[in-house]
């Protein structure tokens, strides 16, 4: 099992213990451990057994469950646990802003163990009834029913990614000869997934035993002799196409999607009298094949330049291609450095210089310590004081680590008013600083709109940092005017950040593009509270790839120089 999939079952544990009123260290315990897989760089079910107990916070019984999910994909405790409660009472702690000890009190107070439930007792004015629940949390819990049914289904690209990345795995170990490939939205880099598709082409019959018996399977909900079904231990689906050898690109083309980029290729496809499918591009009077085994091959034969699977959207793509004027869109490896991360000093999970190392390990060549400001309290905020003596400590640093260069910069809260959270006269000390918001998220939108608007005319604001403060499949982001910001920053020469946190992705795709057009700049930001987290500059990236950046766009891809003659602070 991936790091997510173990965090995420030792996350559950905590919650039910916490429902159930269960020692609170315990809770703890569990919640601590979850917290640790999740940070660990390794995959935790690779690591020996013995090794699991050097892990921080893993003692010799959570080590011990680890090892039981890992050879089975499952954890008695856990089911046992589930045993104990309606299993749909889990649903209800997905809603924003409904914890374990409000699950209990609705439980136990109303007997509510449904979704269902919960809306009808919201809608009835019944939640009332409980100590603590007034009108303002029975309309939040209504807003975050409605936001919950609207990405009913959905699960994280990255956590998809991971279970997709297993199952293919274990396909390609019983099948090497064949080509097998993750397809449809996760291809394509979606920031969320539903079903997970896997194309097999020029495998074996027995690809299809080989995928209905994987060890993660629950439930077989297909099997067939080109196409089955299967429902994977934590709620996904997945699906696989087996396909000749000859027809691999067409396929990958055709199960890679979008439906509405396909019809495109469909519809210029009969325009040139020829036919499209999964198999293969043919002439329609003779059905002679003219390309179907390389994907790339095929866009050619339709007159196109290949469109990377970001892109296929349906936004532009057709006819850039057609006129061969896609962009050279971002890679990772065009990273240099990174700009935002925490360290122990505030809420990381490493010093300075652990971060350093770790970055240097991840091909970076510069980065920034950009710690929290004094308002987040619940993170050990840096004061004025507190930040510039960390400054000074991060840039002894500098000459230490070979090939690595090492900046002392803030994360610095925006207050409700628009104001920075530390004097003018600090933040002119640092080598950087980034602006956000982790408060009031709920202003209006022309407050919201001022108050990004102000912090953007703070001369020593460099970067707006997760721009538009959503997290994705539980909180929208706040209202504002974005044209408006995104004009303002361009104006300024603030740069706006992907933030690469799996569920921030923060600007989203049409969000970076809306401000790409605009006219402003960008830097990919791991947010890494931990070493391991450097790895989630890939997502970041696949966001800036279907927002259709170049490295041009993006100060971080510059080497160190360039990237600070492009901060705000250097601007002339």
């Amino acid at each position: 099992m991936d790091n997510l999939a173990i965090a995420r079952v030792l996350g559950e544990i905590a919650d039910l213990l916490e429902i159930k009123a269960e020692n609170p260290f315990k809770i703890r315990a569990y919640r601590n451990a979850a917290d640790t897989v999740v940070h660990e760089a390794r995959r935790v079910a690779d690591i020996p057994a013995a090794e699991r107990l050097a892990l921080p916070g893993i003692g010799k019984d959570i080590a011990a469950k680890i090892g039981e999910l890992a050879e089975t994909g499952t954890l008695r405790y856990h089911q046992e646990l589930l045993e104990e409660f309606p299993p749909t009472v889990l649903d209800l702690l997905h809603l924003q802003g409904v914890g374990p000890k409000t699950v209990a009190l609705l439980y136990r107070g109303l007997g509510i163990r449904t979704l269902q439930d919960l809306e009808d007792a919201a809608k009835n004015g019944r939640l009332r009834e409980l100590k603590g629940m007034g009108a303002k949390k029975e309309a939040l819990i209504l807003k975050a029913l409605e936001e919950r049914q609207r990405v009913a289904g959905r699960r994280l690209m990255a956590e998809a990614y991971d279970t997709a990345a297993a199952l293919v795995g274990e396909l390609r170990a019983h099948a090497p000869g064949a080509e097998i490939h993750m397809v449809g939205s996760l291809r394509r880099g979606c920031e969320t997934c539903g079903d997970l598709d896997v194309l097999a082409a020029g495998a074996p019959a027995s690809v299809m035993d080989a995928f209905t018996g994987y060890r993660l399977v629950e439930r077989v909900l297909a099997h067939g002799e080109t196409k089955s079904s299967v429902l994977l231990f934590g709620g996904f689906q997945a699906d696989l196409r087996l396909v000749p050898r000859e027809s691999l690109g067409a396929a990958l083309q055709y199960f890679t999607g979008s439906k509405t980029h396909n019809i495109e290729l469909r519809d210029r496809a009969i325009r040139h009298g020829l036919k499209l499918n999964e198999y293969g591009l043919f002439r329609v009077e003779d059905g002679t094949r003219i390309a179907g085994e390389d994907e790339a091959a095929l866009y050619e034969a339709l007159g196109l330049a290949f469109v990377p699977p970001e892109l296929r959207e349906n936004r532009g793509e057709i006819d850039a291609a057609i006129a061969h004027a896609l962009p050279p869109l971002v890679r990772l490896s065009d990273l240099q450095g990174d700009l935002h991360m925490h360290t122990t000093a505030t809420d990381g999970r490493a010093d300075a210089e652990s971060m350093a190392r770790a970055a240097l390990a991840a091909g970076l060549r510069y980065i920034a310590i950009t710690d929290h400001s004094q308002s987040l309290a619940m993170a050990n905020g840096l004061d004025e004081t507190r930040a510039l003596e960390h400054a000074r400590a991060v840039r002894s640093l500098n000459g230490r680590l070979e090939g690595m260069t090492v900046l002392a910069g803030i994360e610095c809260d925006i207050r409700p008013d628009g104001t920075m959270d530390l004097a003018d006269d600090c933040l002119a000390e640092l080598d950087l600083v980034v602006a956000s918001v982790h408060s009031a998220f709920h202003q209006e939108e022309a407050q919201m709109t001022d108050r990004l608007l102000r912090a953007i005319d703070c001369r020593w604001v460099d970067i707006l940092g997760h721009p538009t403060g959503r997290l994705i499949l539980k909180r929208d982001g706040y209202k504002a005017d974005f044209g408006r910001v995104f004009a303002a920053a361009a104006r300024a020469g603030v740069a706006l950040e992907i933030n690469c946190q799996i569920d921030r992705l923060d600007l989203s795709d049409v969000h970076a593009r809306q401000a790409r057009d605009a006219g402003a700049r960008f830097v990919i930001g791991s947010d890494a509270h931990s070493p391991a987290a450097f790895g989630g500059l890939r997502w970041g990236v696949t966001v800036a790839r279907r927002a259709w950046l170049t490295p041009a766009d993006i100060l971080n891809t510059r080497p160190l120089d360039e990237c600070l003659a492009g901060l705000r602070r250097h601007r002339r």
